[in-house]
């Protein structure tokens, strides 16, 4: 390297051009790797800037999203050939590692990240319902298989590897908690080490100690049981032969337990072939198994579980599938009788019982280990459940110490990143050319063919079990949401509110009122619908998105009384038509739309009243400017004008935009209302009334009202309120648009309102 002045004459690296085909059309390949959201310790990408490196000498395009928490850096990248962006629009792979914030979707790309959507789990829901929505081809990692069924893909080994540094630290909490110092202590979490190797050596560290005899002899030999055979369990392994242990068969777990040293660690690897066993006579067939899982059962709880230290699962769980500890299994583990039998004294106190700390690795929530039913964080990584099922945010306290990190692998971010970008790369090109816009290339591997969750608005085939299984927890949780029985009895009704907007709140205070009523509260937006079912008794939530789950919507009616839809308007016929063939009544607070009207001879025919808006404009108001007008009257005086006017003007330094208006509700209703014609009246005449079914619209000038006709024959003023703020407009319809009927039974010469 040659120095000049103040510039630094790098020989130009000559780029080698390689065969990397990506698509067959002439469009270029564009790839984007995303900001991580969200998750404060996410540092991880889906490739590291070793792959980049590789694409871009391929001419293929790299964005990379700006961030600084990533652990490679920016410079990295583009010292790789990437482009540093915000905008990723350009691309047509869209590539992140967690699931991506639902307001962050670009509609009709090709997204890959781990969505957590294949067992229907219900915080990732309305992502799903979104990406179905937008039009998007989901790759989920997780479904990457190879022929055999081996992920192809993961992050595997590094959740094993950081969730063995993290349970050795939590371990040696636990143990001081129960009044024992042990050389575990001396092992930090995962993150607190640049790197693997750094951590290894403190592992070494603790092991020789160990070695020496300076375990308490009060606590007896430990024993790790490491679950499955996995990159999880490997990873994990990897870590712990790092201290001195003995491998043992399963079946000889039980006599190291209670006859073995305190100077190493005993460990046994149980397979499905160790804990799983027909119901019926006790044998295991892996293809049977695969087919019909309910047809075994788990024996670990009372074949591995009572003489388990610590406990490393690593097993992929599947629904219906045997779990490895359930909630039944809890109570005895944590009983006396599973104690180790040691000398004990003052000072020397013994372990209330076997089982210390689980390490959860697969972070599935009420899956392969039941009573774990909300995974801990980097931040906080310890709970102790005790044998009630009741959690502590603690290391100390009766019970088993759980680390169960849902993103382990975050820990170690740099090697995590390169281990899992070099599995991907090689499908990088096939990624590539799914286009969202366009069918899937006939071409295309059933690695990533069959990795395909959503496309072209609906789910893939081998994912619409997904659908089955929301409608089968929603209706569980639907028949179980009840209202205490009151006494004496009487008839509970359930009633479903669809949106989560502000009206929403007082329609549910109001509904709750009565002792006798459940209320459903159903919404896109899961948070505010939960929000409902914390404010309010007998409240549950539901996520739903009516545009896409039509069969959950229909189950959900079908499961209720009466349905208060507080939607966008533009949705009403979508409810109405499914409270028809469901039988059930619909209120709503929007205006009669065409759509809806249309529907009025099904409803009649099914026996359902659809209940649209009439209780405050048209309505209340009309009440109340009539009580003003007859107490006038009454008085003996006359009206000769009235004007009414809804909401307030604001305040001419506060009226700093184009419109002059300030909204708290959606502005939809008032910006439609500019495109209505409009007439303003002083006087009337008689003729100013129009046959039935037919609309006039007078100028200015003629000042007159423009009436329509209603199916009754009762005239409706569609003249709008000028100089006024229209009416307030909601999520629940365009009411207060310009030109919106009102009755005006009551117009004449001097008064005349909306």
């Amino acid at each position: 390297m040659i120095l000049q002045g103040c510039k630094r004459l790098i020989k130009p690296r000559i780029r080698k051009q390689r065969h990397f085909r990506c698509s067959s059309s002439d469009a270029p390949s564009v790839l984007a790797i995303r900001r991580e959201d969200g998750i404060g310790w996410e540092r991880r990408a889906p490739l590291a800037p070793a792959q980049v490196r590789k694409l871009t000498e391929a001419d293929i395009k790299v964005l990379v999203q700006p961030s600084n928490k990533r652990s490679f850096s920016m410079k990295e990248y583009q010292t790789a050939g990437a482009a540093i962006q915000e905008d990723i629009g350009e691309a047509s792979l869209i590539m992140g590692v967690k699931q991506v914030p639902i307001d962050k979707l670009i509609p009709n790309k090709t997204y890959a990240f781990f969505s957590h959507t294949i067992k229907a789990q219900e915080p990732n829901m309305p992502l799903l319902d979104a990406i179905i929505d937008r039009g998007i081809r989901l790759i989920d990692y997780e479904r990457m298989l190879d022929g055999t069924g081996k992920r192809v893909v993961a992050f595997g080994k590094w959740a094993g590897v950081s969730g063995m540094f993290n349970i050795l630290h939590g371990l040696g909490l636990r143990l001081l908690a129960l009044g024992h110092h042990t050389p575990f202590l001396h092992i930090g979490l995962a993150h607190n080490y640049r790197d693997s190797a750094t951590g290894m050596q403190a592992i070494r560290d603790a092991g020789y100690e160990i070695a020496l005899g300076y375990m308490p002899q009060s606590i007896g030999p430990l024993t790790v049981v490491f679950t499955g055979s996995g990159n999880v369990s490997q990873g994990a392994q990897e870590v712990f032969r790092a201290l001195p242990h003995q491998y043992v068969a399963p079946e000889e777990l039980r006599d190291v337990a209670l006859r073995g040293d305190t100077n190493k660690i005993y460990a046994t690897v149980i397979r499905r072939k160790d804990y799983l066993k027909r119901k019926d006579d006790g044998s295991f067939d892996q293809s049977e198994y695969d087919e019909r899982p309910e047809l075994y059962r788990s024996i670990f709880g009372s074949a591995y579980a009572p003489y388990t230290s610590v406990l490393v699962n690593g097993i992929f769980w599947n629904v219906n599938s045997p779990r490895v500890l359930s909630l039944g299994d809890l109570d005895p583990l944590l009983s006396g009788a599973t104690a180790p039998e040691r000398v004990t004294g003052p000072g020397c106190p013994g372990l209330p019982h076997r089982l210390l700390a689980i390490c959860d690795i697969s972070a599935d929530p009420c899956g392969s280990i039941e009573f774990m039913e909300e995974c801990t964080t980097i931040d906080a990584p310890f709970a102790v459940y005790d044998r009630a099922n009741n959690r502590s945010n603690s290391v100390e306290g009766p019970g088993v110490l759980m680390c169960s990190v849902d993103n382990m692998p975050a820990q170690i971010p740099r090697e995590a990143t390169n281990y899992f970008g070099e599995r991907l790369y090689p499908y990088v090109a096939e990624m590539l050319r799914s286009r969202a816009v366009a069918p899937l290339p006939a071409d295309v591997s059933s690695t990533i063919a069959d990795a395909v969750i959503a496309a072209n608005g609906k789910l893939s085939p081998p994912y619409e079990y997904i659908q089955t299984l929301r409608i089968r927890r929603i209706q569980q949780a639907v028949r179980s949401h009840s209202v205490p029985r009151p006494e004496p009895p009487a008839r509970r009704g359930k009633v479903l509110v669809l949106g989560s907007g502000f009206v929403c709140g007082p329609v549910v205070a109001n509904l709750t009122r009565d002792g006798n009523i459940a209320v459903t509260v159903a919404s896109d937006i899961k948070q505010e619908a939960d929000l409902m079912a914390k404010i309010y008794p007998n409240v549950m939530s539901v996520g739903l998105n009516v545009r896409t789950n039509i069969d959950n919507l229909s189950m959900l009616v079908e499961e209720h009384d009466a349905v208060v839809s507080l939607l966008p308007w533009t949705l009403h016929p979508i409810v109405a038509d499914v409270c028809i063939r469901r039988g059930r009544n619909m209120i709503t607070s929007s205006y009669l739309t065409p759509e809806v009207e249309a529907l009025h001879d099904r409803a009649v025919s099914a026996g359902v009243s659809l209940v649209m808006e009439m209780g405050m404009d048209p309505g209340i108001d009309h009440l109340l400017a009539m009580e003003c007008i007859d107490e006038v009257r009454d008085s003996g005086g006359s009206v000769t004008s009235f004007v009414s006017m809804c909401g307030g003007i604001p305040a001419p330094e506060c009226a700093d935009n184009p419109l002059r208006y300030k909204f708290s509700w959606s502005p939809q209703g008032m910006l439609l209302a500019g495109i209505q014609p409009f007439a303003s009246s002083r006087t009337r005449s008689s003729s100013t009334r129009e046959p039935r079914g037919s609309t006039r619209v007078l100028s200015p000038s003629s000042r007159g009202c423009s009436w329509r006709a209603t199916p009754t024959g009762t005239p409706w003023c569609t003249r709008p309120a000028t100089g006024s703020p229209p009416e307030s407009t909601s999520s629940a319809g365009p009411s207060g648009t310009l030109g919106s009927r009102s009755p005006a039974s009551r117009c004449n010469a001097s008064v005349c309102w909306r």
